[in-house]
């Protein structure tokens, strides 16, 4: 029992990808990171400071795993810390995303429905659709019609369907919990997004720490 109460206290620690705050704000450890440790311990970290964001730093900030641990460490010397998951967090300084104006919002909804629209009907003029269904109907019906409405409008139909389907939603409404295409997409783009500016950041910082600076007493130049 005495060595389990003087083993020494383990921190799991599990890095955020992005944290959002405002200009000349602070951020610590608890908003940082994911925390598992004993509660008051728990505590007293959360609460430790990591960084206060200064103006000359813009609005994109990168901490490092090892400035976290350098921090933790001045603390709490005896500390054992074990970490998870990325290296590096993104810190992205802004005020609060405002809502969408409802005015863009309409004239990119129709914007994007016609071009859809022009789209498929580009497309349809090159493969020579019209004709298909034509040709269709009459090897169906054995009758050559020149508008055979009752293949064309499922037809339609079926394509609006079809996309309901490929993107899973109507409106606010899901109709399965699997994420559509242009979701994975947007998720695959921030992803990339925020792994090119965490590197941009950290060969800025390193490149800015690497630079020499010139000789005392130097006159030259």
């Amino acid at each position: 029992m005495n060595d389990e109460k003087s083993a020494p206290s383990v921190l799991y620690m599990r890095l955020r990808k992005r944290v959002y705050l405002k200009a000349e704000e602070a951020v610590t450890l608890g908003q940082a990171a994911r925390l598992l440790a004993d509660d008051e311990l728990e505590s007293e970290l959360s609460s430790l400071v990591l960084y206060k964001h200064i103006t000359a730093d813009g609005n994109r900030v990168v901490i490092d795993l090892l400035q976290i641990i350098r921090v933790i460490r001045s603390r709490f010397p005896a500390l054992a810390i074990e970490t998870y998951g990325d290296p590096q967090v993104l810190l992205m300084v802004g005020e609060k995303v405002e809502k969408p104006r409802v005015a863009v919002l309409i004239g990119a909804w129709l914007l994007l429905f016609f071009g859809a629209g022009l789209a498929i009907m580009n497309f349809h003029t090159d493969v020579s659709m019209k004709e298909v269904h034509q040709r269709i109907a009459e090897l169906v019906t054995g009758k050559q019609v020149e508008h055979p409405l009752w293949f064309q409008i499922p037809y339609s139909v079926g394509i609006g369907l079809g996309m309901l389907l490929f993107f899973n939603h109507l409106f606010k409404k899901r109709f399965n919990e699997e994420p559509n295409p242009l979701e994975v997409e947007l998720y695959l783009y921030q992803e990339n997004v925020n792994a090119y500016v965490v590197a941009d950041e950290m060969r800025k910082k390193h490149g800015n720490a690497r630079r020499p600076s010139p000789p005392a007493g130097d006159t030259n130049g």
